[in-house]
């Protein structure tokens, strides 16, 4: 009997076992307070749940199953199910999850304040729920200060990529990691006036910002460790990896901003954005596939003054009293110069100005008195806006630019996947690809001017470039142990960024009325595939890591259609460097009228390129712990490139403890930097607007027979050496911690993108050099030239400072600060590196002039700082962000004679400098509120820049005798009256940039209002 009622026992405890039990409880921190959104697995399972706002729980699992607690910031618990009730506590220990990096290291991971160099961790959870900015440049321009980076208006592809730099150096000395992989930079070579002319960057906004959980940013050298690029240090793009939660954020915003719709006040610029995150195991422990959907509708801002100055001319009435008639009279010549039917142009001409009522009798009657074209030109030749606004019934605000931000539409994917082979090896794969449209438009081209064909735009036109990019990426890899404890780590990451040009509402002004009014001007595509391979080892103190690495790039320029780039004659022939002048295509003023689709000319079949190179290194990378409070680290790589030779770098870096809590650090290296294949190849020729002038500069590729006869040498590599030290500190029982370092950085033989030369003048000999050059500025239809070359050293100091502290008060209430802030100077030091050929004609200050040093040492700023406060109260929560960012310096009066000085202008009588607009310092506040109306739903109501702070305004008309004598009460420049008779210089464009659009701190958009739903389930 006793056997039998054991037998029955066991069976009963053994159902009882098998059976799925409610288990309940609450999840609290080490101050009590309870933990709302605790994630709560079945461990092995793929069963979860979240706490609700009060920090409960209720899951099904079965007697002797482990719960596992997480929560951000906080430990992770395992708990056997032994009843119906756990409630459960996690502690911070004074150190937050966020804290832990493996960057900087191949060694076991290590908390912020322990690691030997200075690292950033930005937790996204927060700022996905909190704040409204979209993409990940705009959420690290507003959390990371040693990180800038802004949208710029009116700069062609800049307009939709944007330049991101850290800690002042270019965006490409930063080298972009995802998931620890290097990450493909963009296409897009920044050639137009914008911090970071010259450079190429990694395109960040290809990455969707909801699918990363944390960003960690490495402020140091690390080309030792990781490679070209990682000059100014490394950006390491975490990705979510979560199961069982479907995240889902709505966001809708506009700018409700006293600047909107060209200062006229109300909102534009709307926002409407969609991110999805979903993931799930795949089966197995440990397993698990996360996907991210982002879809994006971002609308237009116009931050542009009415339009100022002269917009029709006399002819351009007349012209309309004829169209209005059905007369085209452009149609009556080809070249105004060499025309056969001058009586009918004069007769023409004269008829239909009587049809102009506002003329007055003199100008009548100059009109009609003129017998020759000649004549009639000098008769034509004023202004008639005024009269002609108002007969077309016309505002000067029908003339304005599309200035501020562009607008875009945008999908983007992204997975992360990983699956266990076994207890000790992986298979992962992550990727995306990212489809984005963008609509920005150039310059204004007015009706009185030469690029205009006012039969097919009587009131002028605005082109707009229409850009695709695609960008696209995977990574795929395996991992683990082997041989006794050997990491390793096997893998292969290619990317690709595509960037296509098609150019609309404009015209190829020399084919007149047979013109297309959009072409499609070709485009760039850049790839990368890199094969890594490490494996390391923790031998008693000494962590050992070696590896080695292959990458293959490659950088293509394709043509755009004929019609794109070429000029054509009267006869419609194409214009080559022997067609007469006198049968190209001009305005009635005798004005040459330019070929190529306006705003953007084409890429020529003599401007493609397809070219490759293969790099490889092999590297190694030593921790050692030499005591308890001593930490050792070094790093060596070897780099060898195809196309320039190789490269031996190195990395020194120690922390000591002086107490538990407080560590000095420091580290010691040197670096490098590739010059890019855009850097080598590229070439084009683009308009660009110098003061309101355009010229069609030519950017003649490094490898040019231009470069040659200028003696411009072949791009090598930049070398840089840098140096940082600093200190952390904890206080346990305040929660604070305390990072501050300083860094200086020297580089040489930096590539910059010169100023532009212009072509040689009179008539050169046949064969010399100059003829030669001649040739090259035609076949390139150029009026100017740009080249790369390694033009300059320059050196980088400053200190970065953060602060963190977090309160937990109890009773859901939380209390969390951060501080952080940045002082930086980068400057230009030693001789500028020119060609002699150049230096022997005066023309070494073209290579890099006083405008380029401006864009290198005061276009972004040199001191910025950030204080966060998110405090949480039970449902509610509360975020305030006040960003400080420092002055700047527009770079664009600098230097217009080309002699590498501030002009000097006489003022009554007496010689002065002209001083360069400094736009004030300025603080941007952010505020939203969110509310948890469920467990798992959440809404957030905010403004970015809630006081509506704008920079500086720009100066409009004035002459360079107008000095710059302080600011106002606003920060504006103030500049005061005195007098002068020449050099007349307009910052605004005819009132258009009412702020620079060279440089800015942190956009010109003003208030943005916005609202965020946020569903987890």
């Amino acid at each position: 009997m006793k056997k039998l009622l054991l037998f029955l026992s066991l069976i009963f405890c053994g159902i009882v076992t098998a059976q799925d039990i409610k288990v309940s409880g609450v999840v609290t921190d080490d101050s009590k307070g309870t933990l709302p959104g605790t994630t709560v697995m079945v461990k092995g399972t793929s069963k979860g749940t979240t706490t609700d706002v009060n920090g409960k729980y209720t899951i099904s699992a079965k007697m002797g199953e482990s719960l596992q607690f997480s929560f951000i910031g906080l430990e992770t618990k395992t708990i056997k199910v032994t009843g119906s009730t756990i409630n459960v506590m996690l502690a911070g220990g004074g150190e937050t999850l966020q804290d832990v990096v493996v960057l900087g290291s191949r060694s076991a991971a290590r908390t912020v304040t322990e690691s030997a160099v200075p690292i950033d961790v930005i937790n996204m959870k927060d700022i996905a729920s909190q704040g409204s900015q979209a993409n990940l440049n705009q959420i690290l321009n507003m959390v990371a200060p040693s990180f800038t980076s802004n949208t710029t208006t009116v700069a062609d592809g800049t307009d939709h990529i944007d330049p991101a730099q850290l800690r002042g150096l270019g965006p490409d000395q930063v080298l972009v990691l995802v998931n620890g992989k290097r990450r493909h930079t963009s296409s897009l070579v920044n050639i137009n006036g914008s911090p970071g002319r010259g450079s190429v960057g990694t395109d960040l906004n290809a990455i969707p910002a909801f699918a990363i959980e944390k960003i960690e940013v490495l402020r140091d050298g690390a080309a030792a460790q990781y490679g070209s690029d990682a000059i100014a240090g490394v950006i390491n793009v975490n990705v979510k990896k979560a199961t069982n939660k479907l995240d889902i954020n709505i966001l809708g915003g506009s700018y409700f901003s006293k600047g909107a719709n060209d200062h006229r006040g109300g909102n534009d610029g709307n926002n409407a954005q969609l991110d999805v995150n979903y993931g799930t195991g795949l089966g197995k422990e440990k397993s698990f596939v996360n996907v991210t959907g982002s879809f994006q509708l971002r609308g237009q801002t116009s931050r542009a003054n009415d339009a100022t100055g002269n917009i029709f001319n006399a002819f351009n009435a007349i012209e309309q009293r004829a169209t209005e008639k059905e007369q085209n009279i452009n149609s009556l010549w080809g070249n105004i110069n060499n025309t056969t039917n001058s009586a009918q142009i004069l007769t023409s001409i004269k008829s239909n100005a009587l049809g102009v009522n506002y003329f007055t009798a003199a100008q009548q009657a100059s009109i009609l008195g003129a017998t020759s074209i000649s004549q009639m030109q000098t008769a034509l030749n004023f202004d008639a806006t005024a009269g002609e606004l108002n007969y077309r019934n016309l505002q000067r605000s029908a003339f304005n630019m599309n200035v501020g931000q562009s607008s875009l539409q945008s999908a983007q994917f992204f997975v992360n996947a990983a699956y266990p082979i076994n207890d000790n090896v992986e298979l992962y794969a992550f990727g995306g690809t990212s489809h984005r449209t963008g609509e920005a438009a150039g310059f204004y081209r007015r009706p009185n001017q030469s690029r205009t064909y006012t039969f097919l735009y009587p009131n002028g036109f605005l082109p707009e470039i229409h850009s695709t990019i695609n960008d696209i990426s995977a990574a795929v890899g395996i991992r683990g142990t082997m041989m006794k404890d050997w990491k390793f780590d096997l893998s292969n990451t290619f990317g690709r960024n595509g960037f296509d040009y098609n150019i609309e509402n404009t015209l190829n002004a020399s084919l007149r009325e047979n013109s297309p009014t959009s072409f499609d001007a070709g485009g760039l595509a850049f790839s990368q595939n890199t094969t890594n391979f490490d494996i390391s080892k923790k031998i008693n103190k000494l962590n050992v890591a070696f590896g080695a690495e292959v990458r293959h790039e490659n950088f293509q320029i394709k043509e755009g259609e004929p019609d794109s780039y070429n000029q054509y004659d009267i006869n419609g022939d194409i214009v080559t460097a022997t067609t007469a002048t006198n049968i190209k295509a001009t305005d009635f003023y005798g004005n040459v009228r330019p070929g190529g689709a306006q705003v953007f000319p084409g890429f020529k079949p003599a401007n493609t390129v397809d070219k490759g190179r293969t790099s490889g290194a092999i590297y190694a990378d030593l921790e050692y712990d030499v005591t308890d409070k001593w930490l050792l680290n070094g790093a060596l790589r070897y780099e060898n490139y195809s196309d320039f030779g190789g490269t031996t770098n190195y990395k020194l870096a120690t922390r000591y403890k002086l107490t538990d809590n407080v560590n000095l650090r420091g580290a010691v290296s040197t670096g490098f930097r590739a010059p890019s294949l855009h850097q080598i190849y590229y070439n084009s020729t683009a308009t660009q607007f110098v003061g309101g002038v355009p010229f069609e500069v030519g950017t003649f590729s490094n490898d040019s027979p231009a470069a040659k006869l200028l003696g411009i040498p072949q791009l090598k590599q930049e070398d840089s050496q840098s140096a940082s030290f600093g200190f952390t500190a904890k206080i346990p029982e305040a929660k604070l911690t305390i990072t501050a370092d300083a860094y200086i950085v020297k580089i040489k033989n930096r590539v910059v993108l010169t100023d532009q030369f212009s072509r040689p003048g009179g008539t050169p000999a046949t064969g010399t050099a100059a003829a030669q050059l001649n040739a090259l500025f035609d076949n390139a239809n150029a009026t100017a030239a740009t080249f790369f070359a390694n033009a300059i050293d320059t050196q980088s100091k400053g200190i970065d400072v953060v602060i963190s502290h977090k309160a937990n008060v109890g009773n859901g209430l939380t209390l969390k600060t951060d501080l952080s802030g940045t002082i930086s100077k980068t400057n230009k030091v030693g001789d500028i590196k020119g060609s002699q050929i150049l230096k022997d004609n005066g023309q070494t200050n073209r290579y890099f002039s006083e405008t380029s040093r401006i864009y290198l040492e005061e276009a972004v700023p040199r001191a910025k700082a950030n204080l966060t406060n998110t405090l949480t109260v039970k449902k509610f929560d509360f975020f305030l962000r006040n960003v400080y960012f420092g002055q700047v310096t527009d770079p664009n009066i600098a230097d217009v004679n080309g002699d590498g000085k501030i002009n000097a202008i006489v003022v009554n009588g007496q010689a002065v400098e002209n001083e360069h607009p400094h736009w004030g310092a300025r603080i941007v506040t952010d505020l939203s509120v969110g509310y948890k109306i469920s467990s798992s739903t959440k809404i957030v109501i905010g403004a970015n820049n809630i006081f509506d702070i704008y920079p500086s305004k720009n100066l409009g008309p004035q002459t360079v005798a107008q000095r710059a004598s302080g600011v106002d009460s606003s920060g504006n420049v103030v500049y005061s009256a005195t007098t002068s008779s020449n050099n007349s210089i307009d910052l605004s464009n005819a009132n258009q940039f009412t702020y620079s659009r060279n440089t800015s701190q942190f956009g010109q958009n003003g208030r943005f209002l916005f609202a965020r739903l946020s569903l987890s389930f």
